[in-house]
């Protein structure tokens, strides 16, 4: 992390600079048998499409709020830094009613809180492979459609104010300066020391905590994260076998 770091967009941007082929997002859901790996080019893509889709599609302007409404995932990673990109707020579990996007899960309590937005909303089946949904909600879209046909490079139409509103989780509300600011602080903290590390966390995406681990300090110090989903259905010896597979040098549980 450096002074060029002041969204974490930039984190991103640098991160792929660096070395866009290594790890940086992989994603295990245990109730589904789900492992998928993201580099840092492939989620940076993913992250390209869904801020041309935020801005163009749904009309997100600077400042906007969009309500996640979504659990630890590799999608819901990739929706806050395509907030990032954009200049629109990402707030985590936030009131849809109070917002200009809703994005929801697959859950009908999180579909039908959802409704309240009175704005574009979007749905993700948070199926393997990002799979649509059978049957799309009504008063969706699926994201899992819209999102491929979406351009591979991003750029805003604004620059992005690293002191503006950018996210919001348990009530606290951080600009993009404060999210780089206080993940590259807090990282050591976490045995986030650089290059290298590897993080496996099965925190929630709802509280701070769970979104350094699980995102921001590994993407402030140059690791990558294992972001493990229902991980309490996993028998304690093949949590030590991934563990080890998957070269973890520190966890988050």
């Amino acid at each position: 992390m450096n002074d060029r770091h002041r969204t974490p967009a930039d984190l991103l941007a640098s991160a792929f600079a660096a070395d866009p082929g290594r790890p940086l997002v992989t994603f295990y859901d245990d109730a589904t048998g789900e492992r998928v790996e993201l580099s840092v080019a492939t989620f940076a893509n993913w992250v390209a499409k869904t801020a041309n889709l935020l801005q163009d599609e749904l009309s997100a302007e600077p400042g906007d709020r969009v309500a996640l409404l979504l659990p630890a995932h590799w999608q819901t990673a990739v929706w806050l830094l395509a907030c990032a990109s954009v200049g629109v707020v990402a707030d985590v579990a936030g009131e849809p009613a109070a917002a200009q996007v809703a994005v929801s899960g697959p859950e009908p309590e999180s579909l039908e809180a959802a409704r309240s937005c009175s704005g574009p909303r979007v749905a993700l089946a948070l199926r393997p492979l990002g799979g649509r949904f059978p049957r799309v909600p009504d008063g969706f879209a699926d994201y899992a459609v819209e999102v491929p046909g979406q351009g591979d490079r991003f750029a805003p139409y604004a620059p992005v104010d690293p002191d503006a509103p950018a996210l919001i989780v348990a009530g606290r509300e951080f600009s993009g300066a404060e999210v780089v600011e206080r993940a590259g602080a807090e990282a050591p903290a976490l045995g986030l020391t650089g290059p290298g590390a590897r993080i496996l966390s099965s925190l929630p995406y709802d509280t701070w905590e769970g979104l350094h681990a699980g995102l921001y300090g590994p993407l402030a110090t140059g690791g990558s994260v294992v972001l493990c989903r229902n991980l309490d259905r996993l028998p304690a010896e093949d949590l030590d076998r991934r563990i080890e597979a998957e070269r973890v040098t520190v966890t988050a549980r």
